[in-house]
């Protein structure tokens, strides 16, 4: 079995949103619009880490349902589950092999917070996002998102501060390996007791941005395709937008 990358990282991972019944209102008006919009009532999170979006679809009266290739990401979405007392069914599954694990379809799938940069080559991109639309039904859409897009491509920023608080700031530190980069996630806690500095990494083999994504979808035999900046749907722009989001329609 592959290693799991997330092994030591996954308790500390939802320091990245705050306090797990945080809301982000606008992110949480933007899904509500799109799936109205495209008529959802069913949806897989296929890359869902610790179950924040779980909970998310789960709140809008959704029909949710949940997968990770990470045993721990799965562990740690369970203890939030029972500790916010929700459940939505959950799957261990590569998103590259959805049609394996699922043999039923879904209006919407999602895979967001960069998961898609996990897999190594365009093919594999492509493959991936073919997965996803073996598991929609017809006119079902997909939703991806990243925070690497192509403004953050360009400028290359060595360092981004992530989380600011009383206990601890959370630093991205970025090593760009050509087409690819490395991104360390470095912990610094206030307290004086702390003086551990935990870090955790992940390697990147390619960076897709915009282009790639496109083409990628478009080989996987999606219809339609749009790309936002953000979550109130201004449109994509490669010079000024810090995230990249696209919606592709079956």
């Amino acid at each position: 079995m592959a290693t799991d990358m997330y092994a030591g990282f996954a308790q500390r991972f939802d320091a990245f949103f705050g306090s797990f019944e945080s809301h982000d209102s606008c992110r949480e008006a933007f899904f509500e619009q799109l799936f109205e919009r495209h008529d959802v009532r069913s949806v897989l999170d296929c890359a869902c880490g610790t179950g924040r979006d779980l909970h998310l679809f789960d709140r809008l009266g959704l029909e949710v349902h949940g997968s990770d290739i990470s045993p721990s990401m799965l562990a740690q979405a369970e203890r939030n589950m029972a500790a916010h007392h929700f459940h939505v069914p959950l799957a261990q599954s590569d998103f590259r092999e959805l049609p394996l694990t699922y043999a039923r379809r879904f209006d919407a799938v999602v895979c967001m917070a960069s998961a898609y940069l996990e897999v190594p080559d365009a093919h594999e991109l492509a493959r991936s996002f073919s997965s996803m639309r073996g598991v929609l039904n017809e006119g079902g859409i997909l939703v991806v998102s990243s925070g690497i897009g192509d403004k953050l491509w360009a400028e290359k920023p060595r360092f981004i501060p992530e989380v600011s608080n009383d206990a601890f700031t959370r630093l991205f530190v970025i090593d760009y390996l050509g087409e690819g980069a490395t991104f360390n996630v470095v912990d610094l806690y206030h307290h004086p007791q702390r003086k551990e500095v935990p870090v955790w990494s992940i390697t990147y083999r390619q960076v897709y941005l915009q282009n790639d994504l496109e083409t990628a979808i478009h080989r996987a035999g999606f219809l339609t395709d749009e790309y936002y900046g953000g979550y109130q749907f201004e449109p994509y722009d490669t010079h000024t937008s810090d995230m990249l989001i696209a919606v592709a329609v079956r």
